[in-house]
């Protein structure tokens, strides 16, 4: 399996990707016109030739010739438009005559992101989920931010996918968005994914928001995760990231967030040369990447560290088109 740039060849596979995706995944619309001018300006992120206000960088995992997986990196949010979260707070009402005292969880429409670099549009086939292909797509980012830190905000964040049916239908959205937009989830969210995101500030209200106010179906999801994000929330927090209290305005999924230095797989990585041998049969995996940003591969393998050097098998330098003598950066796999 290699993890590699998204090229105008591979748009009928991610189309098909976001058609399974469903409602939620709100960077990766099942709009063919739509993944096209993404995946074209993803490749010329790749070639520098976009501002980090435009910068994606899109990734697909491919195996055997198929691709099976996507993941993205927005280098910088909210420089062309505002982009919105609720912070969850707390708002407190007393009265000592009363003897009243009320804790109220409240909504607040923040723009606290703004600037950040975004792990993003993360989706990966069902078949192939539960293994190494889906830690090796969510890491490989890591390693190619390291890699080129430069082009990344020093806080990386990562919204979640939050709670809906097997019909698309979000309780927070139906207990709160709906009364605003009037319209279904799966439209907005396809909106959204789109890039029309104006119609957010023109709707939206800008005042506090009572939880108290919402439907119980509402409050209950409020910071939860959609069950098949679950596997990548954790493998987030085992990396360093954590919920500071920002959900997403439309199903109210967490946001996770890390500052980027501290993220464990960035922190850790190492520039080493690669030498092909026979790692053993003991050798921890790794993940590996061949230091390039157009031409970028990355793949996990095992491999043994030895005098500055990794030890690689012959069909792991071939996967990144490397020979021995070459620079890589890696770190292991796991924490």
């Amino acid at each position: 399996m290699i993890v590699r740039p998204v090229t105008r060849a591979d748009v009928p596979a991610l189309l098909q990707l976001a058609q399974a995706a469903g409602a939620g995944l709100t960077t990766l619309p099942a709009s063919e016109e739509r993944l096209a001018q993404r995946v074209e300006n993803a490749e010329r992120s790749f070639l520098q030739q976009v501002e980090a206000a435009d910068a994606d960088y899109l990734f697909a995992l491919e195996e055997d010739g198929e691709v099976i997986g996507i993941a993205g990196i927005a280098a910088a949010l909210g420089l062309r438009e505002p982009w919105y979260n609720y912070r969850v707070g707390l708002t407190v009402s007393a009265s000592r005559e009363l003897d009243i005292h009320r804790q109220i969880p409240t909504l607040f429409l923040a723009n606290d992101m703004t600037g950040s670099s975004e792990l993003c549009s993360l989706f990966l086939r069902a078949d192939r989920r539960g293994g190494a292909a889906g830690r090796l797509l969510s890491k490989s980012r890591f390693l190619f931010i390291a890699e080129f830190r430069e082009l990344f905000a020093e806080r990386l964040i990562a919204e979640l996918r939050g709670m809906s049916d097997d019909q698309g239908q979000s309780p927070f959205w139906e207990g709160l968005g709906r009364h605003f937009f009037k319209m279904e989830f799966s439209q907005a969210d396809y909106l959204t994914g789109i890039g029309n995101r104006g119609f957010i500030a023109e709707l939206m209200p800008r005042f506090p928001l009572y939880t108290c106010f919402l439907s119980p179906e509402a409050r209950q999801v409020i910071g939860k995760v959609h069950p098949d994000t679950e596997a990548a929330r954790r493998l987030l927090e085992a990396e360093g990231f954590n919920y500071q209290g920002y959900v997403d305005i439309f199903d109210a999924g967490p946001t996770l967030e890390a500052e980027t230095a501290k993220v464990r797989a960035i922190r850790d990585s190492q520039r080493l040369v690669l030498a092909v041998g026979t790692p053993g049969d003991d050798a921890e995996v790794y993940l590996i990447h061949n230091r390039k940003c157009q031409d970028c591969r990355i793949t996990s393998a095992r491999a043994r560290l030895a005098s500055g050097t990794l030890v690689v098998d012959l069909a792991t330098a071939r996967e990144l088109r490397l020979m021995a003598g070459a620079q890589v950066r890696a770190v292991r796999l796991m924490p």
